[in-house]
Parts: structure tokens; C-alpha cells; sequence
């Protein structure tokens, strides 16, 4: 479903569990009876310790792995009954990946590693694809170097190619899963206002992960993992 003809939630759970080691002696219940809705356009920063659970929410929310019960529903469409082709055309297409390590292919340059999803999508270049980097490594402030090797850009810019990168496939969802954790302070307040500018801007909804509270704070909402559960703030 094309985001732009769909007004409601971007994300929604509904009693989603999740288990490993299912029908084993060792079987483990890591998520219990997640409920957590994500507005268009919101920006919501998601805080716990390691071993939270974290991750693995992530994981489901991402389509990355399946929930063991409940409904995952993103932009519209429940997602628990898709087949593996469909989770990987839907996450391509509609969720967006920023890591706390950039991920870039290092020989390649800023335009061309902001090209490939959309090459992956299309099967080639074409003018469009290198119009729609060109505008998005200007919407970073990084036209000037998109000739640049990624390998050679600080790791701020290499981050901010990053969310260039993840936004080309004009996601309604950005998982941004600790961005800012590698950068000093100037840089990851840079690209946390990038993504918060994105998410006003384009309306994209956005779940930041991070340990920083000064960081969570200026995010529309909080929701807390703990011990497999979410508490919302």
C-alpha cells in the first residue's frame, strides 16, 4: 500500500510475543504481549538495557523475523500471514535502516552508495535514480561531495549518507537503530536534527534507538523496553 494513500498508523502490535526454542525444554518467551502504535510522522525514541528485548523488537518490527502470536501491521498491511517474497518486497519498499555502524560500501562513492536500493529495486540506473540521490545527498547537505569515496568522509557525513541512503525507497518507516552511538557530540546532534527534520518534512515515522536521554527527551514519545515488555512514558 502506497503511503501516501494511507492515513492511519504506520506501525501497529497487537499482542505480539515472541519465542525461541519453540517446543523445546529450553523454549524462551522473549516478547510478552507487545501492544505499540507508531503515528505518521511521529518520532519516537526507544530506550532499555541490553537484554531488554530490544533487539528483537526491532528484529519483528523490521520484518527482519516473524512474531511466534500476534498482529504486525505496517502502513495498512497485516504482515504475520506473508510469505517470505512479499516481507522482503514490503520491507524494501516501505522501511528504511540506519545502524549504528554505517554499512556503506567504502570504495563506492556517496551518489552511488545512495543509488543502490534503488538500483536493487529497478535492476539498472537510470536518470531518475541519479536525480533522486543527487536530491537526497542535497537534502543532507552533501551534493557538493558525492563524487567522494564514502571510505574518505568523516563518520558523520558517512552517517549522513547513511539516512540518505535509507530514505530512498521514500519509506514510511525509519528504523534507526543507535545512529548517533559511534559520533561525537556535534555529529550525532547533527544527525538526530537530520532525522527529525526528515520525519517533519516527508511525514516519515521514525523509532530511534538510543541510550542517550538527552537525545530521548526531544523525541515526540518514549516507550521503555523492559524485560520483554514495553512501558510507554
Amino acid at each position: 500500500m502506497d503511503k501516501t494513500n494511507y492515513a492511519g498508523p504506520v506501525v501497529e502490535l497487537t499482542q505480539v510475543c515472541k519465542s525461541f526454542n519453540v517446543g523445546k525444554p529450553n523454549e524462551i518467551e522473549i516478547l510478552h504481549n507487545i501492544h505499540l502504535q507508531l503515528d505518521r510522522g511521529e518520532f519516537c525514541a526507544v530506550m532499555g538495557p541490553s537484554g531488554s528485548g530490544k533487539s528483537t523488537l526491532l528484529n519483528i518490527i523490521g520484518l527482519l523475523d516473524r512474531p511466534t502470536q500476534g498482529l504486525l501491521t505496517l502502513n495498512g498491511e497485516e504482515t504475520t500471514q506473508l510469505d517470505d517474497h512479499a516481507l522482503t518486497r514490503l520491507r524494501g519498499h516501505a522501511i528504511g535502516f540506519v545502524f549504528q555502524h554505517h554499512h556503506l560500501l567504502s570504495a563506492f562513492t556517496a551518489l552511488e552508495n545512495v543509488m543502490m536500493p534503488m538500483m536493487g529495486s529497478h535492476g539498472r540506473s537510470t536518470p531518475d535514480i541519479t536525480e533522486r540521490a543527487m536530491s537526497l545527498l542535497d537534502s543532507v547537505d552533501l551534493l557538493p561531495m558525492q563524487h567522494q569515496p564514502s571510505g574518505s568522509m568523516s563518520g558523520g557525513q558517512q552517517q549522513r549518507v547513511a539516512v540518505a541512503r535509507a530514505l530512498a525507497m521514500s519509506p514510511a518507516l525509519l528504523l534507526a537503530d543507535e545512529p548517533t552511538g559511534n559520533l561525537d557530540t556535534k555529529s550525532a546532534d547533527a544527525v538526530f536534527d537530520l532525522l527529525r527534520r526528515v520525519s517533519r518534512e516527508q511525514g516519515t515515522s521514525v523509532l530511534f534507538v538510543t541510550h542517550n536521554p538527552e537525545l530521548a527527551e526531544r523525541c515526540d514519545k518514549t516507550i521503555q523496553v523492559v524485560d520483554g515488555r514495553v512501558l510507554a512514558a
